[in-house]
């Protein structure tokens, strides 16, 4: 089993880039492994580690077709529909409250 080299914050060798890097430039990893690692630095906390991927083995990253468009409405669209009230929230319901912001503020009624 072989450890991943770890590199501290902006001193990675030219060539690799961070998964964020690769997509600011219009690739992604395309299924290859992580080749390291790269450590920032945090205050009395664990340090922040992102993967690095080359470069030169990245692909392009594939266009939005009209279908995956259409998917990607009706997945945002179902996380607007609030489970308590059933009302359209009209934005993404955040996980933490699981449920519209007036559900969430109301008080709980009492039984």
């Amino acid at each position: 089993m072989s450890t991943l080299p770890v590199y501290r914050w902006r001193l990675a060798p030219e060539g690799l880039a961070t998964f964020r890097q690769l997509r600011a430039l219009g690739l992604r990893p395309g299924g290859q492994p992580v080749v390291a690692q790269l450590e920032r630095p945090r205050r009395r906390r664990e340090p922040l580690v992102a993967f690095l991927y080359r470069i030169d083995r990245a692909r392009p990253v594939r266009p939005m077709t009209p279908a995956r468009w259409a998917a990607l409405e009706r997945a945002n669209a179902a996380r607007r529909i609030c489970p308590e009230c059933g009302r359209n929230a009209g934005y993404r319901i955040p996980p933490s409250l699981g449920m519209c912001v007036p559900c969430a503020d109301a008080p709980p009624l009492a039984a």
